[in-house]
């Protein structure tokens, strides 16, 4: 039985060392398979990195493709990191067993088994291996961070290049040119009536179907706006001295729903044309050209008929009488209409190839047209002795006169790219701004008390879900604030595109946002911020369930004592809330091991004498974590009584009934008795003393008490009034009136209340309320016969009185 015993256990062992000789080859091969595989995206990476540089040689005067190529070089970038980081486990594992078997001995007499060197000798290689590989994506990353610093310095020139560009503007107008326009408008008819063509013989259903859902859509989102935020979208003409937040408010909602819904309808025409198949390759580009122009000028329109109001004198924005409104906003329809038709018309010029002069002729004809057009918007002045003059109103003036200027001045002179990127900023760019600005007054004028209850979504709200006006105005806030996110996220972007910066750019920082940026060793970023709260929030929500579930399904079956379940709950609540901070801090991308030195500089400033503020700031915890009081309360706190306003983790606000201000240490309110007045509720009994004489019948009283405390409406009914007759004084009989308020805040008005009318009815009644008679006689002492007098009574009368102590 031994022997055959001893055979199967050196067979296990046998077995055994196959299996993890087998498994070290496994891993051996998946190492070597790790860097062969990480050095073979590091050589293609080196390829497109090589390509890139000619690229952007070949392409230094086009910045759609210079954008295009950054685009790709910040992908590579992604792709090297990828790569650094795909070797950091590896080599940690190196590492550690690099340490684990020691330096290899140095004394000629000492020696090591083969494996140990053998294993040395080939952990320490694979080491070199991946310090080569990094090295390799160290340098490949400086190459493309270069050539992305070149694509910047390239672009800088050429942007600076069109703006600084200048021409001879006599020499592009002549008859040529007219001939030129002539041909490019015949061969743009020629060009649109065979696409139409096109569209009835092959794709009329297809084109009727497109247009139908998108009047759909459009006329959805109208809707749908319209009945959100209908009080603030119409301007009521009833209203005569409507509120300049009002006023905004309006002018945004009625500018935002009918362009957005406009919008839609073009951008749902397009993406169905083209999926459909409706758009062909030249009419793709004309057909986007001529809906952003349309989109454009719409906006424009509803932006400065909302701002001026014509018809409506009391909702205009601006002082301005009704002819010389009416006229703004022709003024400034036409400005955009002239600067959306140069857009458009330039990518005809492009896509139908037309000649350079033709395309600096119409550039300078479209810059000197806006230029004038805001010149004489800046001379329109308000007219009649009702308009309310602004101090400010000239300067605008001159402002935007100065900028009429600079295009016809730039044009004059030949620089016609900077003319033509000056009239774009001065309206695109400016009715963008002015949007944003309106948004944000919108978004205000929601946080007014009231202000979303009274609006469409709010009344719906209040009628689904029975919400009261507190909770309506909570939402308001945080529709407001998601108004003010929407404006900054739509509003910068179409600005920054306005200043030459392409969706690529702006996908890019927004890309780098997201993903994070190192400040030391610390890596932020949007996502792991919010994966943090997320986390945090998480984890305590799980703790809040848990202790309920340990409470009611745990201690209070085992009828443990309510004072130590309260600790054993409050106990897990904090263990739950630093780990949820724990876990919220880690998954933000914070380095834990960092707190060790926060934790260090607190022991030792505890140790110098900062034990009283560290002993603030844990009672600040507790207060706020336990709320034995909060904001509102009537507290009582020693010899300070009055309204907690305001709770912080060093110190607690206290409001006096003198308006007092008293700032009281988190730790005193932990350390000391508290009473807090309206700690569960309001609900609190008023004493009041009421004497009578004694020729009163005391249930007669009783009696008028009972009435009087019964008739005040803010004295509760259950638990019912009661008299106490409290006491036999020295001069009356002694009552106590005894009261119960819902509110206990309004106790004194009660008791003055009761009062006056105690004093009418016991007046009525003739009952008597006493007050202390004191009897106050002069007794001079006769004076004796000296012979009786005794000698030291004498002495003692003729000395002078004795002067009492002052208490320091």
């Amino acid at each position: 039985m031994i022997p055959g015993t001893m055979r199967q256990f050196w067979r296990l062992i046998a077995s055994a060392m196959l299996a993890i000789s087998m498994l070290a080859a496994t891993v051996a091969s998946g190492q070597a398979d790790l860097i062969s595989d990480q050095r073979q995206l590091l050589s293609a990476l080196k390829v497109k990195a090589d390509a890139a540089s000619a690229r952007i040689e070949a392409a230094s005067s086009d910045d759609a493709k210079l954008v295009q190529i950054r685009t790709d070089l910040d992908a590579m970038v992604k792709s090297v990191l990828d790569v650094a980081v795909a070797f950091r486990p590896r080599l940690n594992e190196i590492n550690k067993r690099l340490t684990d078997l020691g330096p290899a001995p140095t004394d000629a007499g000492l020696s090591e088994a083969p494996e140990v060197v053998e294993e040395r000798k080939r952990l320490t290689a694979e080491k070199a291996a991946i310090n080569v590989a990094l090295g390799e994506t160290e340098d490949l990353s400086v190459a493309i961070s270069r050539n992305i610093d070149n694509i910047a310095e390239r672009r800088r020139n050429l942007f600076a290049a069109d703006l600084s560009k200048r021409v001879e503007v006599t020499s592009v107008f002549s008859s040529q040119t007219l001939d030129e326009a002539s041909a490019e408008v015949s061969s743009l008819s020629k060009t649109v009536k065979s696409w139409f063509s096109f569209v009835t013989r092959f794709k009329w259903s297809s084109f009727l179907g497109a247009g139908f859902f998108a009047l759909l859509s459009a006329a959805f989102m109208f809707i749908g706006g319209r009945r959100l935020f209908g009080s603030f979208y119409t301007a009521d003409p009833a209203i005569e001295e409507p509120s300049y937040l009002s006023r905004l408010s309006v002018a945004f909602w009625s500018t935002l729903i009918p362009s957005a819904s406009f919008a839609v309808f073009l951008a749902v025409t397009y993406f169905l044309f083209d999926y459909f198949k409706v758009l062909r390759t030249d009419i793709r580009e004309l057909m986007w050209s001529f809906f952003t122009m349309v989109a454009m000028v719409f906006f424009i329109y509803r932006l400065a008929k909302a701002v001026f109001s014509p018809r409506l004198r009391s909702w205009r924005l601006v002082h301005v009488e009704a002819k010389p409104a009416q006229f703004l906003v022709y003024l400034f329809t036409a400005t955009a209409f002239v600067t959306g038709l140069d857009g458009f018309l330039a990518v005809v010029n492009e896509t139908l190839g037309s000649p350079l002069s033709l395309t600096i002729a119409q550039s300078f004809g479209a810059t000197v047209l806006v230029g004038l057009l805001v010149v004489m918007i800046s001379l329109v002045r308000p007219s009649g002795k009702s308009v309310l003059k602004s101090p400010f109103d000239r300067p605008y003036r001159t402002v935007l006169f100065l900028l009429g200027l600079l295009p016809l001045i730039a044009a004059g002179f030949g620089y016609i790219g900077l003319a033509r990127f000056v009239t774009q900023q001065i309206v695109i760019t400016g009715a963008l701004m002015s949007t944003m600005y309106l948004g944000f007054q919108s978004a205000r004028s929601l946080q007014a008390e009231g202000a979303f209850a009274n609006s469409g979504i709010g009344q719906m709200l209040a009628r689904q879900y029975s919400l009261e006006d507190v909770a309506l105005d909570r939402f308001g806030v945080l529709i407001s604030l998601l108004i003010n996110l929407l404006v900054i996220a739509i509003g910068i972007p179409l600005i920054l595109l306005q200043w030459r910066f392409r969706w690529e750019d702006i996908s890019s920082w927004i890309y780098k946002a997201v993903n994070g940026f190192t400040v030391g060793s610390v890596t932020i970023s949007l996502v792991g911020v919010l994966t943090g709260i997320l986390a945090f929030i998480f984890v305590l929500v799980l703790t809040r369930w848990f202790q309920r579930w340990l409470d009611g399904s745990i201690l209070s079956r085992g009828k443990i004592d309510s004072g130590v379940r309260h600790s054993i709950k409050t106990a897990f609540g904090y263990a739950g809330m630093a780990v949820a901070a724990l876990i919220g801090i880690s998954a933000a991308g914070i380095d834990l091991s960092s707190l060790a030195l926060v934790a260090g500089a607190l022991s030792l400033g505890i140790g110098f004498g900062l034990q009283n503020i560290v002993s603030n700031f844990v009672s600040g915890l507790i207060l706020l974590a336990e709320r034995p009081f909060k904001v509102g309360d009537w507290i009582v706190a020693g010899t300070t009584e009055g309204i907690v306003k305001k709770i912080s983790v060093r110190a607690t606000e206290v409001e006096t009934f003198s308006k007092q201000t008293v700032i009281l240490p988190n730790s005193e309110l932990i350390n000391a008795a508290v009473g807090n007045w309206t700690h569960r509720n309001k609900l609190g009994r008023v004493d009041m003393p009421i004497s009578v004489a004694y020729n009163s019948d005391p249930v007669k009283v009783q009696q008028l008490l009972l009435d009087i405390a019964r008739a005040n409406p803010m004295v509760l009914k259950s638990p019912e009034p009661f008299v106490l007759f409290r006491a036999f004084g020295a001069s009356s009989l002694d009552f106590d009136l005894r009261v119960h308020l819902a509110d206990i805040t309004q106790s004194p008005l009660v008791q003055n209340d009761v009062r006056f009318t105690v004093m009418r009815r016991f007046k009525e009644e003739g009952i008597e309320i006493p007050y202390p008679k004191q009897d106050i006689s002069i007794t001079r002492l006769a004076a004796k016969p000296a012979e009786a007098a005794h000698p030291a009574e004498v002495k003692e009368a003729e000395k002078p009185p004795r002067a009492k102590p002052r208490k320091s």
